[in-house]
C-alpha cells in the first residue's frame, strides 16, 4: 500500500545538510510509490525547495517564523506538528543528528507513535519495509517491522545513498503559516568553535588520531592528510582527555558515531569504547606501531608502523595522485 512519508530536512549556516537529502531516499523505500513531503523550519528556508525537489521531493512545505531561526524543540515541535496535521502522513524520517536525536522522541511522545532510531538500512520484508539498527555498541544489529500505525525512524548520516539529483524535476513548494507562541527556551545566540573542513557527522573520509598522536602538533599532518583528501579529522576518546585536540572531534562511545567511506586510524590502540562510533566505516585503514593493537581486528588494511613516518609518506603519495 502506498505511503505519504513526511521527511524532515535540515539546513545549516545557510545550506541544506546532506543527511536531508538521504532522509528522502529513505522515505522512497518506506513509500511504496507514494507522495514524499519534505518539510524545512526556520526563518527563511524557500530558497531550498527546488534542490530538495530535486533530490527526489514530490513536494515542499516550509514553516517560516523568525522564533525558529535558530532550533529549539519547542518551536520545531509547534511547527512539525501544524504541518504533520495539516498532512496526515502514513510515516516519518528524520535525519538521526544532535536535531533529529532531540526532537524526534518529542514528536513520537506527543502522536502516541513509536519510533525507530539510529537505522542503518532498510530492506524489502513482504508487505512492510524492514529497518535494520545497531544494538549493544555495534556489536550486534537487530531488524524492526512496522506492523501497524505510524511508521516513524531517523537515520544514520552516510548510512543510506541519496538518490542522483535531477534539476528537471518539479514539484510544489508551499508555505505554512504556523503562530510560533510560549517558547520556554529563548536563544539569544550561538557561539561555534571555528572548525575548518568537513562536518565530522557527515564527512566521506575521517582521519582520527589517538594517544599516540602524542601531542596537540602531532594531529597537523593528520589534519594536512584529511585536507589533502576531502576528509575531517576524529578523535578517539584518550586524545581528548590528553588534551591534544577539542572535544568535537571525539569519535566512539561517548561520541560522535561516524560511518564515512575511509576512515584512517593514526595512533589508536582500538579500544571497544572507540570502535562503538567507528566499526561500521565501510573501508578501514589502521596505522599502529603495535602488531597486536585491536584496532586491527576491525580494520581491513593495516599498516604497521611509527604513523610520524607513515602519515607524511601517505600525504606524499596522494599529492603525487593528485598531480597526475
Amino acid at each position: 500500500m502506498t505511503k505519504k512519508i513526511i521527511v524532515l530536512a535540515e539546513s545549516r549556516e545557510g545550506a541544506l545538510r546532506n543527511v536531508s537529502f538521504e532522509a528522502i531516499a529513505a522515505g522512497k523505500k518506506i513509500s511504496d510509490g507514494g507522495e514524499i513531503v519534505s518539510v524545512l523550519l526556520g526563518d527563511d528556508v524557500s530558497t531550498h525547495g527546488q534542490e530538495l525537489i530535486a533530490y527526489g521531493a514530490d513536494r515542499v512545505v516550509t514553516v517560516q517564523n523568525e522564533k525558529l531561526k535558530q532550533y529549539s524543540s519547542d518551536g520545531y515541535a509547534q511547527g512539525l506538528l501544524a504541518v504533520l496535521e495539516s498532512e496526515n502522513p502514513d510515516g516519518l524520517v528524520f535525519g538521526h543528528t544532535a536535531l533529529g536525536k532531540d526532537l524526534a522522541p518529542r514528536i513520537a511522545s506527543k502522536l502516541g507513535s513509536g519510533l525507530i532510531s539510529d537505522v542503518t538500512a532498510i530492506e524489502e520484508g513482504g508487505d512492510e519495509p524492514v529497518f535494520v539498527r545497531p544494538i549493544y555498541s555495534g556489536k550486534a544489529f537487530e531488524k524492526k517491522v512496522v506492523s501497524d500505525g505510524l511508521v516513524f525512524v531517523t537515520i544514520r548520516p552516510n548510512n543510506i545513498d541519496p538518490l542522483p539529483k535531477e534539476e528537471s524535476r518539479s514539484g510544489e513548494v508551499t508555505s505554512l503559516d504556523v503562530e510560533i507562541k510560549d517558547l520556554r527556551t529563548i536563544i539569544k545566540d550561538v557561539v561555534r568553535k571555528a572548525t575548518d573542513g568537513v562536518d565530522l557527522s557527515e564527512a566521506k573520509v575521517i582521519v582520527a588520531g589517538g594517544r599516540g598522536v602524542k601531542s596537540e602538533e602531532g594531529f597537523e599532518p593528520l589534519k594536512e592528510l584529511a585536507d589533502l583528501l576531502g576528509g575531517a579529522v576524529g578523535a578517539s576518546r584518550g586524545a581528548c582527555d590528553a588534551e591534544y585536540c577539542d572535544y568535537s572531534l571525539q569519535i566512539g562511545q561517548t561520541g560522535k558515531v561516524v560511518t564515512p567511506d575511509l576512515y584512517i586510524a593514526c595512533g589508536l590502540s582500538g579500544a571497544i569504547q572507540h570502535m562503538a562510533g567507528m566499526s561500521n566505516s565501510k573501508v578501514i585503514v589502521a596505522i599502529n606501531k603495535d602488531p597486536e593493537a585491536n584496532i586491527f581486528k576491525v580494520a581491513d588494511y593495516g599498516i604497521v608502523g611509527d604513523l610520524f613516518d607513515v602519515v607524511p609518506l601517505l600525504i606524499e603519495e596522494f599529492k603525487k595522485i593528485k598531480a597526475s
